[in-house]
């Protein structure tokens, strides 16, 4: 019996020491955090010359039957990707999106739907990391594949954007300090330290590039534009 009150007594002891621990916590935290605060919000944006571009390209071909048709189209594929890593591109940013084939008839009033074929299409994504080199790339693809290549979309975008990030959080960062300290003027107090800070990103626009086509012997130029780079913070600022 002794030793059940014990263990009872030891029992009451840990809880009661939890109860007190816990508490301190609370108060200590709440000490730790100032109870007059600012809260602001605001973005840094920076502008950049986009350093790649996506190229979208698709190969089709048609024939009486679908493996003829499939092989139809593979050839052409076969000469895309050869003009696509002998102009630089790496094979990592080669990738295929899409391979179908179907049917394609054609209609007319007085038979209806004709099947006419089978039609086989294999759809491409390439990465060119040097943008510069966009238009020259575009060029010795459509001289390899020929009719049976589709350009579907030329798109700059910013690879790599560390830099132009780092500059849009100090600039956002710098914006929510003065606009803080524009409140805490409005106020009649001073801030102090940041108490909290979240980041986010905004993610960059990819607007279809201008692909304008020159005299035979010139290159097809690419325009770049500009884009927008932003980081948005969500700040807490103790006030005195």
């Amino acid at each position: 019996m002794k030793t059940s009150a014990s263990n009872k007594t030891r029992v009451i002891a840990v809880i009661a020491l939890a109860l007190l621990a816990s508490t301190l916590g609370t108060q200590f935290a709440q000490a730790a955090t100032p109870n007059r605060y600012i809260s602001v919000s605001s973005t840094g944006t920076v502008k950049v010359t986009p350093d790649a571009v996506r190229l979208n390209a698709s190969v089709s071909a048609i024939a009486k039957v679908s493996k003829d048709a499939l092989t139809s189209a593979n050839i052409v594929a076969d000469k895309f990707r050869t003009a696509i890593l002998a102009n630089g591109i790496d094979k990592k940013n080669l990738a295929s999106t899409t391979l179908t084939v179907y049917p394609e008839y054609n209609y007319t009033q007085e038979g209806g739907n004709v099947l006419i074929g089978y039609r086989a299409s294999q759809s491409f994504e390439v990465i060119i990391r040097n943008a510069a080199k966009a238009g020259e790339i575009v060029d010795a693809v459509v001289a390899s594949a020929g009719d049976a290549l589709y350009i579907n979309g030329v798109t700059p975008f910013v690879f790599n954007n560390s830099k132009a990030t780092e500059a849009a959080r100090i600039s956002a960062v710098k914006n929510a300090k003065a606009k803080a300290n524009s409140y805490a003027k409005l106020l009649g107090v001073k801030i102090g330290k940041i108490i909290y800070l979240q980041e986010s990103s905004a993610p960059s626009s990819y607007p279809i590039a201008m692909v304008q086509t020159k005299a035979s012997d010139e290159a097809t130029q690419i325009d770049l534009g500009e884009q927008d780079v932003t980081v948005s913070v969500a700040t807490r600022w103790s006030i005195s």
